[in-house]
């Protein structure tokens, strides 16, 4: 590779740590008069670094075959999960636990607003008339589970507003073997147990479509429909226990978090500096650079940053100077076998990449196996990890590598001491 390509390619590393390191911390820059903005966009943090609140929700299962409770449970976390993203509320973290459902949601210190945005998904079910023995309606399968879309519409001869429902295919199956059996008899529609309507099945109906009217109006057929395709909740829940984690030992926790990823990060630039000489303080220099650009990273694409998030990328700044020091042990090896500087530089890059990528790949496939099957924290954790190795990867692959070829054919390469 030529020179001048070699200065190019540092030239925009450079470019692009610049801009990461204002999209990190644009403060500064955004003080400076006539000049393009930075956007100011915050850090995203999880509930044990900002605050928020912890909710604990009873699920009733009374009605749901002891077969399909599992089902139902996952069904119901996933609902809640929808309808708090839709609010914006950052990271929630909904987790099953026995029978019972607890909800953390990151951000939120007011306890009633978010009972206000979970309680508004709506429990939709539909129910068929009893026996002369049980003359009450009765629960059937067929609940908010299986609803696929809802939306407004007007009945073609009072023009009054209703919602129109959509089921999809499992649930069409059970709608029309529900309307089958009740023909000449009513099929009554409850929300949060409250009776909506109940029309009398005229005949069997295929499909899985169904409306429900009453007395709507427009506004109020349109919140409804716009909670149900929010997600209809499977199985009714009611909050036993509600928790506000305040911020103060959050602070502190991120402080000491902080704290400890600096020191880790300067016993590092320590020892690369004392052990490997010039290779390194280039070294240093592009783990600095690292920091700068999986910082910009997090910030881009949203990631939550939990204490298991940091102590993943702290762990990571480690594994990215693992590839240096690979490197240039190679590197060495190779200078005192009496090869030439360019020839060395090559060589140590091409024998120590097997190792670089073979440590790299098995640490991701634990990531993605922990991302796979822990909890919330620990999917913060393979999440950092992870961004952190990509990113790693790069730092020494281009930006490490780059930096030395700066030094070919250089006085500087002639000088021992400084790199054996």
């Amino acid at each position: 590779m030529s020179k001048r390509r070699t200065y190019i390619i540092v030239a925009i590393i450079f470019l692009l740590t610049f801009l990461a390191a204002n999209f990190n911390y644009p403060n500064f820059w955004n003080q400076l008069a006539g000049l393009p903005q930075f956007p100011n966009i915050p850090f995203k943090l999880g509930l044990d670094l900002q605050g928020g609140i912890r909710l604990l929700y009873e699920t009733d299962l009374s009605q749901i075959p002891e077969k399909e409770k599992s089902d139902s449970l996952n069904g119901l976390r996933d609902v809640i999960e929808r309808r708090v993203n839709l609010f914006g509320v950052r990271e929630p973290i909904v987790q099953i636990q026995g029978e019972r459902l607890s909800v953390e949601l990151a951000g939120i210190i007011d306890p009633a607003e978010a009972i206000r945005q979970i309680g508004q998904t709506p429990f939709l079910e539909f129910r068929e008339q009893g026996t002369e023995e049980e003359p009450e309606f009765q629960s059937t399968q067929l609940t908010g589970k299986y609803l696929k879309k809802a939306e407004l519409g007007f009945d073609q001869t009072t023009y009054q507003p209703l919602i129109l429902l959509q089921f999809n295919d499992e649930g069409a199956k059970i709608f029309e073997e529900l309307t089958s059996r009740n023909i000449g008899k009513q099929l009554a529609i409850y929300i949060d147990q409250i009776l909506i309507s109940a029309p009398v099945v005229q005949e069997k109906i295929s499909g899985g479509k169904a409306q429900i009217t009453g007395q709507f109006t427009i506004e109020g057929a349109k919140e409804l429909a716009r909670n149900l395709n929010a997600g209809a909740l499977p199985v009714p829940i009611t909050l036993v226990s509600q928790q506000s984690v305040g911020p103060t030992l959050s602070k502190i926790s991120l402080e000491q978090s902080l704290k400890a990823g600096f020191l880790g990060f300067l016993a590092i630039i320590i020892f690369m500096i004392l052990f490997y000489r010039l290779p390194g303080i280039l070294a240093s220099l592009a783990l600095i650079i690292y920091v700068v650009l999986v910082l910009a990273v997090f910030k881009l694409i949203q990631v939550t940053l939990t204490l298991a998030g940091i102590g993943g990328f702290i762990l990571s700044i480690g594994i990215a100077i693992d590839a240096n020091i690979l490197i240039f042990s190679r590197m060495r090896e190779e200078l005192r076998s009496g090869k030439n500087f360019m020839q060395a530089l090559e060589e140590g890059f091409n024998r120590a990449w097997p190792a670089i990528k073979d440590g790299n790949l098995t640490t991701l496939i634990v990531a993605a196996i922990l991302f796979g099957f822990g909890t919330s924290f620990i999917k913060g954790f393979a999440i950092t990890l992870s961004l952190g190795i990509l990113i790693s990867m790069f730092s020494a692959i281009v930006i490490t590598k780059n930096f030395l070829r700066c030094f070919v054919s250089t006085k500087l390469e002639k000088i021992k001491l400084l790199w054996r």
